[in-house]
């Protein structure tokens, strides 16, 4: 990690107090004089001020319910950073493993480690995350099954030169209306993505001629939402941390 954000989760100082004691030269690392703010450090290397040597605190990780009208990122801006809704020491010093729009609500991750974060949002390691999906156009029954094809062999985005990577599509069908058909059409939908590209679910349906009037994300690989309410918070158990180191 970047060596003043070690600072940081070694001692009560904040960004802008690490970076002003680095120049002044009392940080070692591996007993040379660091000044370098952005300098990639690792737990095996030796940190000090002023001969005491640092450990950084364990990394936290927590998950949030999003709700609509606040934003994936360190600062307010028109709307409150997701940030605030979480009630922990320094809540500012994490960051969120995978964004959402403002507009959007759901599963959000939120991490101080760099590392597990990477895991999570890299399209390398093709971690599934499944969203809820409202459109303004039912898929007709005769359509779906086309639909479902096109999404699972990759759609053109607009501005893209490549394809989506394949995505997997369900229709939701509400079996407890009276008299409803299995077959009838949908408005809502599920949708499994490995990637994260701007506005991907957005555009992924505009490309095929709808448009998304309500967006909620479900799951992050074998995370899931449950039944954690709007605006509530919690930490990611063990087992659950584990699932992206």
């Amino acid at each position: 990690m970047r060596l003043d954000k070690f600072i940081c989760k070694s001692t009560e100082l904040t960004r802008n107090e690490a970076k002003k004691l680095l120049k002044s030269g009392e940080v070692r690392v591996n007993g040379e004089v660091a000044k370098n703010a952005a300098m990639q450090v690792h737990e095996n290397n030796s940190i000090t001020i002023d001969g005491q040597e640092l450990t950084a605190r364990t990394s936290r990780y927590f998950m949030l319910h999003k709700v609509v009208d606040s934003i994936c990122s360190n600062v307010d801006e028109v709307y409150p950073s997701v940030l605030n809704f979480i009630d922990v020491d320094k809540a500012f010093d994490l960051h969120i493993a995978g964004r959402l729009d403002a507009d959007t609500t759901g599963l959000v991750l939120i991490t101080d480690d760099g590392r597990w974060s990477h895991n999570v949002i890299s399209p390398k390691k093709e971690c599934k995350k499944t969203y809820r999906v409202w459109l303004r156009n039912a898929i007709p029954a005769d359509k779906a099954t086309e639909l479902i094809e096109h999404f699972k062999q990759g759609i053109q985005l607009q501005g893209e030169s490549s394809l989506t990577r394949p995505a997997i599509l369900e229709l939701v069908i509400d079996s407890d209306i009276p008299n409803e058909e299995p077959n009838n059409a949908t408005n809502e939908v599920l949708l499994t993505i490995t990637e994260g590209k701007y506005h991907q679910v957005k555009r992924m349906f505009a490309a095929v001629g709808n448009r998304v009037v309500g967006l909620h994300r479900e799951q992050i690989g074998a995370i899931k939402l449950g039944e954690l309410a709007p605006g509530e918070w919690r930490s990611l158990t063990e087992e659950e941390v584990s699932l992206f180191i």
